[in-house]
């Protein structure tokens, strides 16, 4: 039986949503793993809903002021309320959740968090995070104008809800800098999972970058765990295994994929298969065209040669010929490769409109005559004494 097949036998969506209205409704201590945050910015935070906040990492800590950032699976809305402080008045914060109980106390606690902090930066809206263009109160109005009861009214619906998603979407293309989810995605059912992170790569920036904490494992699930509804909810049946999750972000089309926080110990262990959280940052923005501006990078080390997400192999101090939108990426101060590159930059500047295209995976070395020009023939002597205080060089 497939993994899909296993998942069908049971509504996993309705398992997730009645234990985590339980969770909404009371303290459920089995729906997290122990996480530290940075207590400055708890204190504007209500107990009740620090109480009621599930989750295994803190990606908040990876944004930054000014920023417009989406929560996937925000809850009680903790992790939005810590994010509301970091990106300051001039940043925004957005909320998507399934479950009313959740949603409902996290916008209880609005205006008095924003009392609090001294702005009010913060929206909660109802969706599904693998289809973060629905807005699912606004398909729900339609619902309780026009019930369905034909396939013809469920037609109808299907046709108004990508209207909803084309018209009036969710979240829009390129609207956040930064997605962030604590202990989400592993909620999502197998076959939608793919569709989950190509939303996410959807609504980033380009140049953006999501920030995930989820529960992974070391081996596959067991038929008998993903069976069980209960481990399900509770974040153990769909867990990612570790190298499947960067795999996920990789087949989406991010980049400068980079585990930031991995848990020594696991959390659960069962079936002798470990369960632990860990935290993921990747990138989006390497789509374009490959153009030829002559440009060149020197990876400066430590290891003897490195491979990228696009399959260029760049060797330690030499000269690799890069495209311009490779070259952009890896000189990128506030990229994932920032200072592993010296950048090689043309004597005369290609205009982009007369680049040629490139080649991109060629892995070949750039000549310094292509950067300096074949007819450079300069000759800079230093002024003054060369030498320093303690005698000739």
């Amino acid at each position: 039986m497939s993994q899909s097949e296993t998942e069908t036998s049971y509504d996993v969506e309705a398992a997730v949503r009645e234990r985590y209205g339980e969770g909404a409704r009371e303290v459920v201590p089995a729906l997290c793993c122990p996480t530290d945050y940075d207590p400055q910015y708890l204190r504007a935070i209500p107990e009740e809903i620090l109480e009621k906040d599930y989750g295994c990492g803190d990606p908040s800590r990876h944004v930054e002021a000014g920023e417009t950032v989406l929560d996937l699976g925000s809850g009680a809305g903790k992790i939005c309320y810590i994010l509301a402080q970091k990106v300051g008045p001039e940043g925004a914060v957005i909320g998507v959740d399934l479950h009313d109980e959740m949603l409902e106390l996290a916008r209880r606690y609005r205006p008095a968090v924003a009392a609090e902090i001294g702005h009010d930066n913060v929206s909660f809206r109802k969706g599904r995070i693998q289809d973060l263009a629905l807005d699912l109160e606004a398909a729900e109005q339609w619902l309780a104008e026009r019930p369905v009861s034909s396939v013809a009214d469920w037609s109808a619906f299907e046709a108004a809800c990508d209207r909803i998603r084309r018209e009036r979407p969710l979240v829009a293309e390129n609207e956040v800098d930064a997605v962030v989810s604590n202990c989400v995605l592993n909620l999502v059912k197998t076959a939608e999972k793919g569709r989950l992170f190509a939303e996410i790569h959807r609504v980033l920036k380009r140049g953006g970058r999501a920030v995930i904490s989820d529960i992974v494992c070391d081996e596959t699930p067991t038929e008998r765990i993903r069976r069980d509804p209960d481990l399900w909810s509770g974040c153990i049946a769909g867990a990612f295994r570790e190298d499947e999750l960067l795999r996920r972000f990789e087949d989406a089309g991010f980049y400068g994929i980079e585990i930031l926080e991995r848990a020594e110990a696991p959390w659960q262990v069962i079936d002798g298969i470990e369960f632990r959280s860990l935290t993921v940052r990747a990138y989006k923005g390497k789509e374009g065209p490959c153009l030829e501006r002559n440009q060149a990078v020197i990876y400066k080390g430590p290891w003897k040669q490195v491979r990228d997400d696009d399959g260029h192999l760049l060797k330690r101090g030499e000269r690799m010929a890069v495209c311009d939108k490779t070259f952009r990426l890896y000189t990128d101060p506030n990229g994932p490769y920032a200072g592993m590159f010296e950048p090689v930059p043309p004597r005369r500047e290609i205009p982009i409109e007369e680049a040629a295209p490139f080649a991109c995976q060629s892995g070949a070395t750039r000549s310094p005559r292509a950067t300096k020009g074949e007819a450079y023939d300069e000759t800079r002597l230093a002024e003054g004494d060369a030498c320093g205080p303690e005698g000739c060089c």
